[in-house]
Parts: structure tokens; C-alpha cells; sequence
């Protein structure tokens, strides 16, 4: 089976984190998406650089034609916090008329695994300027969940932080009330320290990467366990 992903121009992250994490019967394969609005990655503009991806997303879309992916990934999440949680089923709905019907969101996959894991509280982890970590926390409650702890990593560019980052992000985040906490951004490493963080923390850890994987093999009926990388991916049944 393969796995389409629709990637930032300038993201250095969520494919080698895919391939890592990904299971022999899942193949992974990538076209950018390209914007002119600054530095990939970095803070500044990056709210108009993230709409902007979506202009550039039928052209990606056709050139990971090419390779008749069976699922395609909208692998940035930040796009879906900028159209907010109302507008996400029309901006689903533009993503499937050019990708297909197992096209999805990276929010949407954290959603479903949320969903999942019967998460309710949330400690909220965002690696973006204020206004984008606002809509961020707004999308979430907007979904139904209470984020009842929230902390903002303040970094001049996304792709320059590290795994220790986003451990240290997630620590600062969490609260005990907290049932589960969320790792926002495909820009940011964490593959490496999601079971860490589950075994010092214990609870669910849900990251976009880990998500966006969960939910591609469960589109995909791909019943196969992925361990070292969190509870939400070591569940060898997945729901159809």
C-alpha cells in the first residue's frame, strides 16, 4: 500500500518520521507544496506561507498521481487550525475531489485518534507564533475537547528544533488533570520520544506524525502493530 503526503516546501521532518515509524506493508511518497510568503519554517508569515500552501495543492496533488498513492495525507496541521474546525469538511471535501476518497487532514487523523483513545482533557503542545497557537487551541475546543493546558514553544523557526524540544514541550504542557496530551506540528521532531514521554507521563501522547500514520493504516485496513513509538500506534486492530 502507499501512502501519499502532501508536504511543506521547506518540512525536513514528517517523512523521515513517517519512514521511521512506518510498517513494511505501508510505503511512503511525497510532493512539496510550495509558497513564496518567507522562510520555510519560520515565524514570520507564517500564517499567510500556510494558507498559501493551499493554492499549490492541485498541482502537488497531480504530480503524486503518478505514483497511484492508495491514501493521500494534507500533512500540515496548521492549515487546518487557519480555516478553523467549521471550515474543515469543505476543506476535506477540495482535498478528495483532487486526491480521492482516502484523503485526509493531519488534523483530521488526530481527531480520529483522539477519538480513539477516548481522550476529554487535553494539554496542549504548539510549536507556532501566538495567534497560530490561539487558533490551535480553539480548533480543539471547537472539536469537543477540553484543553485545559496549554504551553507554546517560542522559536524563530520550527525546523531547527529537535526531539529533546518537543520532549521538554510536552513535559512543560502537561498537568495531572491532563488525560492526554497533544503534540501539534508535523514540522517538529518526536517520533523518538512519544513511548518515553507515555512511560514518564502515563498517559496517551498524540503527535501529528503518530497520527497521520494510525489513521492512514486504518483507511487502509493495514492490521499490523507499530511498537516503540506510543500506545495510540502499537494497537494492532484498527477500527474501520
Amino acid at each position: 500500500m502507499r501512502l501519499g503526503v502532501l508536504v511543506p516546501a521547506g518540512n525536513p521532518t514528517i517523512e523521515p518520521e513517517l519512514y521511521r515509524m512506518a510498517p513494511r506493508a505501508l510505503t511512503i511518497h511525497s510532493a512539496r507544496l510550495d509558497t513564496l510568503a518567507g522562510e520555510p519554517g519560520g515565524a514570520d508569515s507564517m500564517e499567510r506561507r500556510t494558507l498559501g500552501y493551499l493554492d499549490s495543492m492541485a498541482a502537488a496533488t497531480r504530480s503524486l498521481a503518478a505514483v497511484k498513492p492508495d491514501a493521500v495525507v494534507l500533512a500540515h496541521t496548521a492549515v487546518s487550525y487557519l480555516t478553523t474546525f467549521a471550515a474543515e469538511p469543505a476543506l476535506l471535501d477540495r482535498l478528495r475531489a483532487l486526491a480521492g476518497p482516502h484523503a485526509f487532514t493531519a488534523a483530521g487523523a488526530i481527531h480520529a485518534a483522539l477519538r480513539h483513545l477516548g481522550a476529554r482533557r487535553l494539554a496542549l503542545a504548539t510549536p507556532y507564533p501566538e495567534t497560530m497557537s490561539t487558533a490551535a487551541r480553539t480548533y480543539w475546543q471547537a472539536a469537543g475537547f477540553e484543553v485545559i493546558a496549554h504551553r507554546r514553544l517560542d522559536t524563530p523557526n520550527i525546523y531547527d528544533e529537535t526531539e529533546e524540544t518537543a520532549y521538554n514541550l510536552a513535559r512543560a504542557a502537561d498537568i495531572p488533570t491532563a488525560d492526554t496530551i497533544l503534540i501539534s506540528g508535523t514540522g517538529l521532531p518526536t517520533a523518538g520520544v512519544v513511548d518515553r514521554l507515555e512511560k514518564d507521563l502515563g498517559k496517551p501522547v498524540v503527535t501529528s506524525q503518530a497520527a497521520t500514520l494510525w489513521h492512514a493504516l486504518t483507511l487502509l485496513q493495514i492490521d499490523e502493530p507499530v511498537k516503540g513509538y506510543g500506545r495510540l500506534l502499537t494497537s494492532a486492530s484498527h477500527p474501520r
